[in-house]
């Protein structure tokens, strides 16, 4: 007899500035999902929200076609598990049955606790963090109170509204302004992979990094710019009991870590592990791992540090619930830098979400009064 292979289901692109991000990290991921143990199902999201399948998703979605694809539909109800073809306004067939779903998707919408709230009402597997890690995560100004409220270090940040922006831009200015000398950093407060994020060296730059951001998100988040710093970064893997990997250190070869030099020239480098002292990277690893169990965070995080270079003094500054997963990604990097090869990382994700059904199975939805 053979063994029943699992039956994966991966989602990728999404309605999200990170689309294309996204299409690259599936791209990886899809090359190490061996067929041998899964039977995959690509699915993929296109900017208008439409869920597709069929033969080679990614490749046509990587050359911007979707002729011959699928449309199809995910059920929230958890006694219709699996994906179904739409055809036309009334009539359903079952395409697929899937036993793990794993979102490749970065930013709104995907990584945000939007589709793990449909997830979780459909009572299915998938890998990564629940509703509230998720969003938590992706909210940079609710994360950084939330780090503030477990005493873990953060740069001072002040967050706005897009209406506010909108309203009177000179007074949120000098809001900003009060909270430090230039320069600044602006950046959506929903978004990652550096997408909307500007750097503020006088007020003219502000303006245009304040539009910037909002144009991206309702809540803009302006940044002290921590002068003199390196950027470290720590992987984190599994749920309730996780483990941080070495840091590694970027070396940026813009101003900052863009989204250009992280996917467009790909002429960043890094050093893996990170050169600190022992004890500076204790601390960071100690700080990944208490940030990832104070928002209920399961499956992995890369989580982003600064490093003051004169005193080795220590900042966090976001947590990815779902990191890049390209070659030239941290996470995996990381991983296979602390004894764990690229493959068995995948297949690990996906045991820490069959895991986590598990557990979520011994959660009862009911109440009866004993009175």
């Amino acid at each position: 007899m053979t063994e029943h292979k699992l039956r994966v289901a991966v989602l990728f692109g999404g309605r999200s500035g990170e689309h294309e991000v996204s299409l690259m990290s599936a791209r990886s991921v899809l090359s190490v999902l061996d067929p041998a143990k899964y039977e995959v199902t690509q699915i993929g999201i296109t900017h208008e929200g439409t869920w597709l399948t069929g033969e080679d998703v990614l490749g046509k979605f990587e050359n911007n076609q979707t002729d011959g694809l699928l449309s199809v539909m995910f059920s929230p109800d958890p006694s219709e598990k699996g994906i179904y073809i739409l055809e036309g306004f009334s009539g359903l067939r079952k395409w697929t049955d899937v036993d793990v779903y794993f979102p490749v998707l970065h930013g709104t919408f995907g990584e945000d606790g939007t589709i793990q709230g449909l997830f979780e009402l459909a009572d299915v597997a998938y890998v990564g963090a629940g509703v509230v890690g998720s969003s938590v995560g992706m909210d940079k100004g609710i994360f950084k109170d939330v780090m503030i409220a477990n005493d873990i270090p953060v740069v001072d940040t002040l967050v706005v509204l897009r209406s506010e922006i909108e309203k009177d831009i000179v007074v949120v200015i000098e809001k900003a302004e009060k909270i430090s000398d230039y320069p600044f950093f602006t950046k959506p407060a929903n978004l990652g992979s550096s997408v909307g994020v500007t750097k503020c060296g006088n007020r003219s730059d502000l303006q245009e990094g304040l539009m910037e951001a909002a144009s991206f998100d309702r809540r803009v988040l302006v940044q002290k710019g921590v002068k003199n710093v390196r950027e470290i970064e720590v992987s984190v893997l599994g749920n309730d009991d996780p483990i941080a990997s070495i840091p590694g250190e970027i070396l940026p070869s813009r101003e900052f870590y863009s989204y250009e030099s992280k996917y467009i020239d790909g002429t960043s480098g890094y050093d893996i592990p990170a050169k600190l002292p022992n004890e500076t990277t204790e601390l960071i690893r100690e700080y990944a791992v208490r940030a990832y169990k104070a928002i209920d965070c399961a499956g992995m995080a890369r989580v982003d540090f600064f490093v003051e270079k004169d005193t080795n003094k220590v900042y966090l500054n976001e947590l990815n619930s779902i990191p890049g997963f390209t070659k030239i990604s941290m996470y995996p990097k990381l991983w296979e830098a602390s004894g764990l090869s690229y493959t068995k990382l995948v297949d690990r994700l996906i045991e820490l979400a069959i895991e986590r059904k598990a557990d979520r199975d011994h959660t009862s939805h009911t109440f009866r009064s004993h009175a």
